[in-house]
């Protein structure tokens, strides 16, 4: 068994939610059952980390946790192996993926994840870092990380943000499918497709799709799949 205790979120703004409402119940329930009280946010894929862990940190500290911003801390390696809960907020994978490296977090915050000593939130590219590589997120590679290899945490890749094809379109530009199946022409790991509204709880060796809307799922060489909410898919997690 790998030990794990996972929240991630494929986008923390939803149309018709307010800002990580549509997760409110869910994620306070995550929080409240491992006795997380006080989270360490990881700004790093914005540029204002200052407002950016406020925007966090009001919304959090008014369902009743404390939020802490890694950026104020004068050893960020020490913060993460004393964190009780790790949130990787959204924005740029690349930047985010390459400050991680630089600030020397990648195997400080995959010990303290696999030791079940703290929980891990991610939303969005911090969802990204979560899995295997970046290669499969949405972003525009505005910095080059050392590697797109990321935490890991999962063995498997996200598409944060997955969207449809709108009907009757006429943007003759890649869908997201076929990016997904241009990756699958040299990457064989499975890709999850998490629409906005969707998100996965991991805990252990079991997984769980969670939220308003199917996520869909690609494999090399198979034709896509629709998965449901409330779907158990710790199949994804057997490497």
């Amino acid at each position: 068994m790998v030990r794990r205790n996972l929240f991630l979120i494929s986008s923390s703004k939803v149309h018709g939610h307010e800002y990580l409402q549509h997760s409110r119940e869910a994620l306070t329930e995550f929080f409240r059952k491992h006795n997380v009280t006080k989270v360490l946010f990881i700004p790093y894929a914005l540029f204002n980390y200052d407002k950016y862990t406020k925007k966090v940190g009001d919304v959090l500290t008014s369902w009743g946790f404390e939020v802490e911003g890694i950026h104020r801390k004068d050893d960020p390696v020490e913060a993460v192996r004393k964190a009780d809960a790790i949130y990787v907020g959204g924005g740029n994978s690349f930047l985010l993926l390459k400050l991680l490296h630089e600030r020397k977090l990648i195997e400080p915050i995959r010990e303290r994840i696999f030791s079940g000593e703290a929980v891990y939130v991610g939303s969005s590219a911090g969802t990204n870092v979560a899995t295997v590589s970046i290669k499969t997120t949405n972003d525009m590679p505005i910095v080059y990380p050392p590697t797109f290899d990321a935490l890991a945490l999962v063995p498997f890749n996200i598409n944060p943000h997955y969207l449809d094809p709108l009907p009757g379109s006429t943007h003759h530009g890649e869908t997201r499918q076929q990016r997904i199946e241009e990756f699958h022409h040299l990457n064989a790991i499975p890709v999850l497709g998490l629409r906005e509204g969707t998100y996965l709880h991991v805990e252990d060796d079991k997984m769980t799709l969670l939220g308003d809307f199917n996520a869909r799922l690609f494999m090399k060489s198979k034709t896509p799949v629709e998965v449901p909410p409330n779907s158990d898919m710790s199949f994804l997690l057997r490497e």
